[in-house]
């Protein structure tokens, strides 16, 4: 390790609890990430655990059992933020739960998708590396996410998702055409950078994409009571899906990792 990644571990060391509350030997080798605190908050129900940073920009739960969640907020710049603090404790595992909206007539609200790739739309991933390299998961982990789907008889898609900085763009006609184009199968504002570090870090990553809304048509554009909705019918199962795969990865000590970057 040279000089500048001994700083820059350093730092994470020292940022990582800063931001989360979690000593960074409380975090697990293997990490789900999310958007939603009420994700969390179910995570320490279930485990009889302590959230930590409730005054903090993210929140944290360890289960003691080598899992832990954390709520790293919204977008790319917090995608990015989280996944370079993590070489703190440079997990064996980390999934994405996270929710998107779907582009195609394929996927309908309360479908999961796996993602194979993300188009870089965000620009965030820039700062890592140039925009020929493709953002991709760790096919292992998301092996594992497949089969917990398959197990529980529900139905999961494949394809490229696209990630965008903008949030409002549902009013964009060029914006939408340029999508339809690019055949993408949803759209997020977190994956390709969480993907693109993850990568850069040389940390196994993969997520798993709940369709909440269907923002091609005025009819599917997300609401608040529309997204409700959606938590109340998937969220727990989102959740279960994501605890089951790491989990199992981690009892079955296979190794997600099978190559030098």
């Amino acid at each position: 390790m040279d000089r500048q990644e001994v700083a820059r571990e350093i730092i994470a060391q020292d940022w990582l609890p800063r931001y989360t509350g979690m000593p960074v030997e409380e975090f697990g080798d293997y990490i789900l990430l999310t958007n939603f605190k009420n994700y969390v908050d179910a995570f320490a129900e279930r485990f009889d655990c302590e959230i930590k940073g409730l005054d903090r920009p993210m929140q944290a739960a360890s289960n003691g059992e080598g899992l832990t969640i954390i709520n790293f907020g919204i977008g790319t710049a917090n995608a990015a933020t989280i996944m370079d603090l993590l070489v703190a404790r440079m997990p064996k595992g980390v999934l994405f739960l996270g929710k998107c909206g779907g582009l195609k007539a394929s996927t309908e609200i309360g479908h999961f998708i796996l993602p194979i790739a993300a188009i870089r739309g965000e620009g965030t991933s820039n700062d890592y590396f140039p925009p020929e390299v493709p953002a991709l998961p760790s096919f292992k982990l998301h092996k594992f996410v497949s089969e917990k789907i398959v197990d529980r008889g529900l139905e999961y898609r494949t394809g490229v998702v696209y990630t965008t900085n903008r949030r409002l763009w549902e009013h964009d006609e060029e914006f939408k055409e340029r999508l339809r184009r690019l055949t993408a199968i949803a759209i997020d504002m977190e994956t390709a950078t969480l993907f693109i570090v993850g990568h850069h870090n040389q940390i196994p990553r993969g997520a798993l994409l709940l369709v909440s809304d269907r923002p091609m048509t005025p009819e599917g554009i997300k609401t608040m009571e529309s997204d409700t909705q959606v938590t109340a019918d998937w969220a727990d199962v989102h959740l279960e899906i994501g605890i089951d795969a790491m989990t199992d990865i981690g009892r079955d000590g296979e190794t997600i990792k099978h190559f030098t970057f």
